[in-house]
Order: structure tokens, then C-alpha cells, then sequence
């Protein structure tokens, strides 16, 4: 039996992925400082982003929720994996050979990653199967939607034949088990035995945000298939309906630079928008959108402002209308504006391209409405505006969503467009918002009452303003004292772990070889005093990974924190005034220590001698540091 994977591999490996990248695929990441970047944290849910990545040193850090490791451990967290699926991931990723100790190429492990392979063959298996004469009724559909094979190819599109067991012999073949199958969703369990769960279906592969295969969408083509319109993947280990987004791994790089996303219907509403120009078109899959959707929305599009715009399509429809209020029950959730767009004649993206062309698409995103105002009409649609009761009671109903919106600003303009909307008195209808927001503001909305509940604290981040909302227990760089020798020892810290491999390896040490006096830094410092080699990648993550608790946290945040410096160069020269600071107080204090022993000794004794022999050592010291020996 081979052993564990080699270290030298796990470690070849990670020096050559960028975690960065890895991390980027999930979270957009802007710059925070010299070597860093910052996004909305992954792990819990926040307005404001606080969760940092160092790529240079492959670590990241959040100072909300406390979450920090390196490119192996977000994998584990992210994506439930093992260690080893984590170290096998990657290394498929940059095309690594691992070997274990004893020798040998790694062989495949089980569970997870083996969800991942077999969703990945059937992927290409439905695909090569689009080309055979018994797909005809797929590669028609298509056609009558606008969509050649060059679109179909782009979007993975393929086709499942009829059969109980065509993929899964086809799959069998490649190694995978009938276990294997069903615990993908790619066979389902019948009286008689597994079968093949998508047959004579277009089928579309859903990816998550990392590109990887997790499930599929099938259509029904065929008279004789009794089943749904619609048949996905059912919920698996790696496939959730509830956080996936058809369409996400292609968006996702425009809806981070462009700060906006299109939520559509459909597959092919997806392909038609992408085709048009719109390509951070994306949709739900099998299921209403909701807010485990937002969450990997506002990570992708780094919404932390309200920049950013999230644009819905809805059909006209009642389907449509209950869709766009159950969506407007979520919408705050985000901090980017949320718009309504709703085609003539109520044509969905695919049909409006067929009809009109791409540039019907595109013009549909520039008839968008604010999100408050299509639900004020839709609340308004639902009483007699004629009569004394129906307008009291419009007002009533859609009072609360004016009181909703979140720019000061707009909400006199929508309490004026209300008013004449109902046809009452502007000063009515503002009483009537100002009610629903009191209302709102002293828990009348359980919804919003919960989610702010619900909200994890927040440890405060030295580079915002966040006021601390719960009491650390741990120390944190926010809980340090602000004294003089407290901060050059924090600072210190900070450009050893991040500059480290910049910096005289016999200078680092000599201003870090005596205690601190906080003695939360000290245990830092004893961990850094403890590295062999500053200019070995990784020896800062793994310098934290020593630190005694409960001081390791502190440790993570003094080597994700932004330093201040200009640029890598301006570090350099900072980090080595610190460490020359760090010295010279050294010497200072060994110079007292010295001045008040040798007035305990007799002056022409030995030791007399020895001292003062010592004193002017540190005198010379003193004066390459600083230039002068006056004190």
C-alpha cells in the first residue's frame, strides 16, 4: 500500500499555484495595500469586505469571523474536501505529477473528487453524443432557437439517448462504480435496479463558480417521455440548487469587472443573453432564486457599494409577478441596485432574440425599472384605486416598500410618484412611509429583524472605521495598547512576516532575539525568532502556525494587515528603519542593565573591566545604527 503523498510534492505544489487566482474564482478581490488584496468573506456573511489574501506569502485572513489558512485549507473549508482531494485538485490544476513517499504516481482517491471525474466524463459524453444521428431532435431544437453548434459547443450543450444504461456502461468503462453513478445523480435507483437518469434529453452541464461539472439540466424532446419539461441533477454532495447559478463560470470575470449581473429563467435565456452581448447573464437551476444565490452574487461581484446593479427578467405574467416579489423579499440582502427588466409582449430573452435579434436584448437592459418601483406597481395592481377603501388600502400596501428604499435621496421622489399614483395628498402618503419605517426600524419586520440577528460579530479591522459590535476575547491588533513601545513592536512584526524575505536575515534577528514587552507580541515573535530561513516561500504561514495559542489569530492578522508603505520597495525600507528601531532600543536597555551592574563591582576589578569592555561594544553598535553615540 503507498504511503502519504510526498512533501515535497504538497509543497511544490502550493509554491506554484497563486492563491489568488484560486480564491479569485469565488471572491472578487480588489487592492488593499502593498502584496494585498481584499473581498467579501466567504465564510460569513458581511456588508463591508474584511476578508484579506496575501498572495505572496499564500495565506488569507478574515477580521470578521477570524477564518485564515492557506490555499489547501480555503479548498477543505470551501468545498468539504480532504487534504489529499485538496493537494490532488490542485495538482490537476497545473498539470503536477504527485508520487507517494514510497514512490508511484498518486493514485485516484475516493469520494468527492471521484463526484467531480465521473460528472466531468458524462459532461463529455453527452456532448460527443450531440453529434450522432439519434440527437437530430436536439440539434433541431436548438436550431429552431437560434443557437448553431459553435453556441453549443460554448455552452457544453449535449444530448442523452434513449436507453436504460448508456452512460452508465459507458462510464463503467472508464472505472467508475455503479456507487459512484448514483451518488453523482447520474443514475437513479428503480425496483429492478439502477438506470440511467437522463434519457433522450437536451442536456445542459452545470458548472459551480470553479468551472468543475456538479450536475446537469435535461429537456424533454421526445412525445413519449412522460417526465418534467425540465429534469435536473437531485441534491448531492457537490451539487446544492440552492447555490448554484447556470452560467456562473462564464459570467463570472465580466460580473466582477462590471459590477452588474442579469437574472434570467432559463437555460437558453442564458445562451441567448451571452450571444447578444450580455454576458453576465445567468439563471437558477430547477429552483426560485434565493439568498444562498445573493451570497455567492455579491462575493463574485465584490458588492460592497451601491455601484453595482443586479437586473431581473421576469415574464408579465402571474408566474413573473409572484417571482419578482418573492425575489424583492431578498433584494436588500444586496448592496447594488436591483432593477426590473420585462421584454415587449412579455418575450422571454430566447424568444425575444429569435423575434427581434441580439440588439432586442441588449435594448431590453436599457428599459430596466428600479426594482421598488415595479413591486409599487405591482402592490397597486391589486386594488380598486377608484374607491375611498381601495386607495387606503394600496397605500397601506405599498407604503412599506418606499420606506425600503435605501438612498435618503429617492425616497422623497417615490413618495411624490406614490402619491400621484393613488391620487392622494402628498402629505398623506408621507406620514403613511414615515410610519412604515418606524415600524420597520423598531422590529415590525421580522424578516430584517432576523437577518440582523442572525449577523456574526465583527472584529474591527485596523484599516476601516467598523466599531467593534461584540467583545473580543482573543487578542486582536484592535485590542493592543496604542503605547509607543507597544506599536514599533507591532509594526515590526508586520514587516517581518510580510517582508521577512527582504530584509538582513542577522538584523531580523538581533532586533527580534530579546522579549517584548506585550507579551501577546512576544509569543509572535518567539515564532518568527524560530524560522530558519526568511527567504524560503511559506516560511511566514508556517511561523503562524507555531504561535502558542490563544495568540495565533494575532499572528494571522499581523501578517495579512496592510502595511504602510507606498509599494514593495518603500516597504523594504520601512521594515528595515523598524527593525534598526527595534535594535537600538536593544541596546539601550542592555546598555542600562550593563550601566547598573558595574557600579556594584569595584572599579579596577575584572568584571569592572569586562563590563565596561561591553558598554563600548554597544556604544560602536549604537552608533552604525543611528550615526552617533550620544544618547
Amino acid at each position: 500500500m503507498p504511503g502519504r503523498i510526498a512533501q515535497a510534492d504538497i509543497d511544490e505544489v502550493k509554491a506554484r499555484t497563486n492563491i489568488a487566482d484560486v480564491i479569485g474564482e469565488r471572491v472578487a478581490l480588489k487592492p488593499a495595500g502593498v502584496g494585498s488584496l481584499k473581498g467579501l468573506c466567504p465564510f460569513h456573511d458581511e456588508r463591508s469586505p474584511s476578508f484579506h489574501v496575501r498572495p505572496q506569502v499564500g495565506f488569507y485572513h478574515c477580521f470578521g469571523c477570524g477564518e485564515s489558512g492557506d490555499v489547501y485549507s480555503f479548498l477543505r473549508k470551501m468545498d468539504h474536501l480532504s487534504f489529499t482531494e485538496a493537494v490532488e485538485r490542485l495538482a490537476g490544476r497545473i498539470g503536477y505529477t504527485l508520487h507517494f513517499e514510497e514512490g508511484g504516481a498518486a493514485p485516484e482517491n475516493s469520494g468527492r473528487s471521484r463526484l467531480y471525474a465521473a460528472n466531468a466524463a458524462a459532461a463529455e459524453y453527452f456532448r460527443a453524443q450531440l453529434l450522432t444521428p439519434e440527437a437530430e431532435v436536439g440539434r433541431r431544437f436548438l436550431g429552431e432557437r437560434g443557437f448553431d453548434a459553435a453556441a453549443a459547443a460554448h455552452f457544453g450543450v449535449g444530448f442523452a439517448p434513449k436507453g436504460w444504461s448508456n452512460l452508465s456502461d459507458a462510464l463503467a468503462g472508464q472505472g467508475f462504480t455503479r456507487e459512484e453513478l448514483l451518488a453523482a445523480g447520474l443514475l437513479s435507483q428503480g425496483q429492478r435496479g439502477t438506470y440511467d437518469r437522463f434519457r433522450g434529453r437536451l442536456i445542459w452541464p452545470i458548472r459551480d463558480v470553479t468551472s468543475q461539472v456538479v450536475g446537469f439540466g435535461a429537456r424533454r424532446l421526445l412525445e413519449d417521455d412522460q417526465g418534467p419539461k425540465y429534469l435536473n441533477t437531485p441534491e448531492t454532495s457537490i451539487y446544492r440548487k440552492s447555490q448554484v447559478l447556470y452560467g456562473l463560470d462564464l459570467a463570472k470575470r465580466d460580473i466582477s469587472r462590471e459590477h452588474r449581473v442579469v437574472v434570467v429563467e432559463g437555460y437558453t435565456d442564458v445562451m441567448a443573453c451571452h450571444l447578444a452581448g450580455i454576458t453576465t447573464a445567468i439563471a437558477t437551476c430547477g429552483t426560485a432564486f434565493g439568498s444562498d444565490h445573493i451570497t455567492v452574487l455579491r462575493r463574485v461581484m465584490g458588492d460592497d457599494s451601491s455601484g453595482g446593479e443586479v437586473v431581473f427578467t421576469f415574464d408579465p405574467d402571474a408566474a413573473g409577478q409572484k417571482a419578482a416579489l418573492r425575489a424583492f423579499a431578498d433584494e436588500k440582502r444586496f448592496s447594488a441596485q436591483t432593477y426590473v427588466a420585462v421584454a415587449p409582449d412579455g418575450l422571454d430573452p430566447c424568444d425575444l432574440r429569435l423575434a427581434r435579434g441580439d440588439d432586442a436584448v441588449r435594448a431590453l437592459m436599457t428599459t430596466k425599472a428600479p426594482m421598488f418601483e415595479f413591486v409599487i406597481d405591482q402592490r397597486l395592481s391589486q386594488y380598486d384605486l377608484g374607491t375611498v377603501e381601495g386607495r387606503a388600502a394600496a397605500l397601506r400596501a405599498a407604503a412599506p416598500v418606499v420606506a425600503d428604499i435605501r438612498d435618503p435621496s429617492l425616497r422623497p421622489g417615490y413618495v411624490r410618484v406614490l402619491a400621484r399614483r393613488i391620487g392622494l395628498d402628498l402629505d398623506e402618503v408621507s406620514a403613511a412611509v414615515s410610519r412604515a419605517s418606524r415600524s420597520r426600524d423598531t422590529g415590525g419586520s421580522p424578516q430584517r429583524r432576523g437577518r440582523d440577528d442572525a449577523a456574526p460579530a465583527e472584529r474591527q479591522h485596523p484599516d476601516d472605521g467598523a466599531a467593534v459590535s461584540a467583545p473580543v476575547l482573543i487578542p486582536t491588533i484592535a485590542s493592543l495598547p496604542r503605547t509607543r513601545d507597544v506599536v514599533i513592536e507591532r509594526d515590526a512584526l508586520m514587516a517581518a512576516l510580510q517582508f521577512g524575505h527582504r530584509l538582513d536575515d542577522a538584523t531580523v534577528r538581533r532586533a527580534l532575539g530579546a522579549a517584548f514587552q506585550h507579551p501577546a507580541l512576544d509569543a509572535v515573535r518567539a515564532a518568527v525568532v524560530e524560522a530558519p530561513d526568511y527567504t524560503r516561500a511559506g516560511w511566514a504561514v508556517q511561523a503562524v502556525d507555531t504561535i502558542r495559542e490563544p495568540y495565533r489569530a494575532l499572528g494571522s492578522e499581523l501578517l495579512m494587515s496592510a502595511f504602510p508603505a507606498l509599494g514593495e520597495a518603500d516597504a523594504a525600507a520601512s521594515a528595515s528603519d523598524l527593525m534598526r528601531r527595534l535594535i537600538v532600543r536593544r541596546v539601550d536597555s542592555e546598555k542600562a542593565e550593563l550601566v547598573r551592574a558595574v557600579q556594584r563591582v569595584p572599579p579596577d576589578s575584572e568584571e569592572g573591566r569586562r563590563i565596561r569592555l561591553q558598554l563600548r561594544e554597544l556604544d560602536l553598535e549604537r552608533q552604525r545604527w543611528t550615526g552617533d553615540t550620544e544618547r
